[in-house]
């Protein structure tokens, strides 16, 4: 496999589309590829010929690691870090808006705005190894911009604990017992066989009705366009704090 950062769309099979993201640091996210994901999701959304979409990762270890690293330290100014963070709403955004039923294929651990991406798909199956940890205060900041997804999806009580206790990993049948995970597997074998198997039973429902399905699923988050900017601009302005400067000094050395 290539080490060079994608985001790649193939059509596996008739009227299913899949979308991968990779990068060669635990599948993390810098801005550059936040956009690419984000425009990979519209265009299968506006795709005639996809019914279905499978959003997944390249590599067999971690799902998603986040915010990269390397870009959160090197944000200069409060424009600079809106703009950051901005990725990730745009991101969650894309996947509200998208007309087309979106399955989420989780092969290893999902961390901060991984735990994000898992939220903001329709479906998501998982291995046994798909644990999850919302990071953010490590470093001196809060998941305010994955937030409304995540408990969106599990429930305050449920994001409270993982956002407060941002040092401990949540198995993936903890996930699955709130309810961000459908199922659980062994291994990516099995997982990709369920993902598969479900991506093509949907792909012989009606689309329309699946349209409508998903609208209704997302009823009452018209207004996140807006919300998902407010929480990118405090966590911009967090990130240039002199406690999460100093946070993310020590976590580079």
């Amino acid at each position: 496999m290539s080490d060079q950062p994608y985001v790649k769309t193939k059509t596996i099979k008739p009227r299913i589309a899949e979308i991968t993201f990779f990068h060669p640091a635990h599948n993390s996210l810098p801005g550059n590829l936040l956009a690419e994901l984000e425009a990979a999701i519209i265009a299968a959304g506006k795709d005639a010929d996809v019914q279905v979409i499978i959003l997944k990762s390249g590599g067999d270890r971690t799902f998603c690691a986040g915010a990269s690293f390397k870009e959160l330290i090197s944000i200069p100014d409060l424009p600079a870090g809106k703009k950051f963070f901005m990725g990730f709403a745009n991101v969650i955004n894309a996947c509200r808006k998208c007309p087309k039923l979106i399955i989420g294929r989780v092969q290893g651990k999902a961390v901060g705005g991984g735990v994000g991406l898992t939220s903001a798909v329709d479906y998501c199956l998982a291995t046994k190894y798909a644990a999850v940890k919302l990071s953010e205060l490590n470093v001196g900041i809060a998941p305010f911009v994955i937030g409304p997804a995540v408990e969106r999806k599990i429930g305050l009580a449920a994001m409270s604990q993982l956002a407060v206790n941002a040092n401990e990993f949540r198995s993936a049948e903890w996930a699955k017992s709130r309810g961000l995970y459908a199922d659980v597997f062994e291994n990516a074998e099995a997982l990709d066989e369920a993902v598969l198997k479900l991506a093509e039973y949907l792909a012989s429902t009606n689309p329309e009705a699946q349209r409508m399905m998903k609208k209704t699923f997302w009823e009452g988050t018209e207004h996140w366009d807006g919300l998902l900017e407010q929480r990118a601009e405090k966590s911009g302005r967090l990130v240039l704090s002199d406690f999460t400067k100093k946070a993310l000094a020590r976590f580079a050395e």
